[in-house]
């Protein structure tokens, strides 16, 4: 017997997604998407509601047992450790460099005799604080609610394959001696993730996170310096990996959806390695 919580409208639903203000499990179809979580249809618009103090105590207790996205928050301080080590090694807090930079970052060339942890190595550094900054806001904006509503395994799956697919397009886009760097990749992928959940639970593209890509390429296409092919490589890989593990989540098929975001990891790395070894053709 599965130990997996049931939508408290579709009793036959596993879900893994609970509503932010009274707790209990939903399924994609009962989501609603509110500015500080996914809420059931019963509490959609609680924020016409004046709270009482007791139910805010509740909702404060509930959310304190436990840290909402626990992946989220150690990538986010795996992102800073790195940058603080490379502000370290390089010309300081604005100028990162040294030794793990150069071991690190993504490099066609390199790349090409064989350092290929480059692929996912490139995801944790950064250019400068501003860089570190904008990135980190957009993963913990961006993580709480794709965490919350994948579930921990998957939500690092989509994070990761979605950085991979970055990474193969930034490679695609750029030159072969063209450094690249940052979370950008994988953080479009859950951009991507956002506009899947989106659409299973209104049954339209056109939500918050349509305007989130609008609003991001728009930026990406008018200020030079940042990597095209990352960020359309990660919300192609987001929104592949996220469709496939939502459409196949249920019922025997659900091995399935893991195995489709997983091969989208895979493309990524075949897709590199035919990108590299076109340098020495």
């Amino acid at each position: 017997m599965s130990d997996t919580p049931h939508c408290y409208r579709h009793p036959n639903r596993e879900t893994l997604v609970s509503c932010s203000e009274c707790g209990r499990p939903i399924c994609e179809d009962c989501m609603t998407f509110a500015p500080v979580g996914i809420r059931c249809p019963d509490h959609a618009n609680v924020g016409a509601v004046k709270p009482t103090p007791a139910r805010t105590i509740q909702n404060v207790q509930r959310r304190t047992r436990s840290v909402a996205a626990p992946a989220t928050m150690v990538l986010i301080a795996i992102n800073v450790v790195v940058y603080v080590i490379t502000a370290a090694q390089g010309g300081g807090p604005n100028l990162p460099g040294g030794q793990l930079f150069a071991d690190w970052a993504l490099q066609g060339a390199i790349i090409s005799t064989g350092e290929w942890w480059r692929l996912v190595t490139a995801m944790f550094l950064h250019g400068s604080l501003l860089h570190l900054a904008f990135n980190m806001f957009a993963l913990y904006w961006l993580g709480n609610i794709i965490e919350d509503a994948l579930g921990t395994p998957r939500f690092l799956l989509v994070y990761i394959v979605s950085g991979l697919a970055g990474s193969a397009g930034a490679l695609w886009f750029s030159s072969a001696f063209a450094v690249t760097v940052g979370a950008s990749g994988a953080i479009f992928g859950l951009i991507g993730a956002l506009l899947i959940l989106e659409y299973l639970a209104t049954g339209s593209f056109m939500g918050q996170a349509m305007i989130l890509i609008l609003v991001n390429f728009a930026f990406t296409f008018a200020v030079p310096g940042i990597s095209k092919g990352g960020h359309i490589g990660g919300l192609i890989g987001g929104i592949v990996a996220t469709y496939a593990l939502m459409r196949y989540r249920h019922g025997p098929k659900q091995r399935l959806g893991i195995l489709v975001a997983i091969g989208v990891g895979v493309l990524s790395l075949v897709l590199a390695y035919v990108r590299v070894q076109s340098y020495v053709l």
